[in-house]
């Protein structure tokens, strides 16, 4: 059976910025339960009154595993080095069979300069390759007869070193994209490895962005 309290705990989970603002005490109870008011009543079928809302907020806990949680905070703690890598363009072309062909001669080029940055992901129907804008015109030339979809230039990637064990960690990548959130970060692109993760953000937000994911360490 649905209950008050029930009804605030779906909302706030389901609202990962909600929960935060909770957890560190910045959001006030009392305009908080004006505001969940009408959604609370609709989940209830009936009315219900402000002060009930505010005390199941007060009352709410927050789901908490302390071995989780430990893990964690040693993840950060033990976080590697951190590169960032400028000048980047980002290309999505339509999958097709002639595809891997292409990027299999680009590959061939670059394999000579350790210095180009290079990233391919496969997706069901689309692909993308982020590489080192110096390279711009060697993309488009060999891709030539794919179909582009898309193409953005003056991207930076931040690149992270993560211990190992880091995929056994609940959480790991939620804690990193919450704190980009809250700072307002926009991820343009995200691409991962086992022991290795990278950040694409516009160029204008990598200054930003480093100083959050260095804090993480903290």
């Amino acid at each position: 059976m649905k209950t008050i309290a029930s009804c605030v705990q779906d909302i706030i989970v389901s609202s990962p910025f909600l929960e935060e603002g909770l957890s560190r005490q910045i959001i006030n109870f009392s305009a908080l339960a004006k505001e969940l008011n009408k959604p609370i009543s609709e989940m209830l079928r009936k009315p219900v009154k402000d002060g009930a809302i505010m005390m199941a907020l007060r009352r709410y806990q927050q789901p908490f595993n302390l071995e989780n949680s430990i893990r964690l905070k040693k993840i950060f703690k033990n976080l590697g080095d951190i590169t960032v890598r400028s000048n980047l363009s980002d290309f999505t072309f339509q999958n097709s069979k002639t595809l891997i062909h292409s990027h299999s001669q680009i590959l061939e080029k670059i394999s000579v300069n350790h210095h180009i940055f290079y990233a391919f992901t496969r997706g069901v129907l689309e692909s993308n390759i982020i590489i080192s804008t110096s390279e711009k015109e060697s993309i488009l030339k060999t891709f030539k007869n794919e179909v582009q979809i898309g193409l953005q230039d003056k991207l930076s990637a931040i690149s992270i070193y993560l211990p190992k064990g880091n995929s056994k960690i609940a959480g790991l990548y939620y804690q990193i994209f919450k704190r980009l959130a809250w700072e307002n970060i926009t991820l343009y692109e995200v691409v991962s490895t086992t022991n290795e993760f990278t950040i694409v953000v516009e160029d204008h937000l990598v200054d930003k962005a480093f100083s959050v994911i260095k804090r993480l360490k903290d």
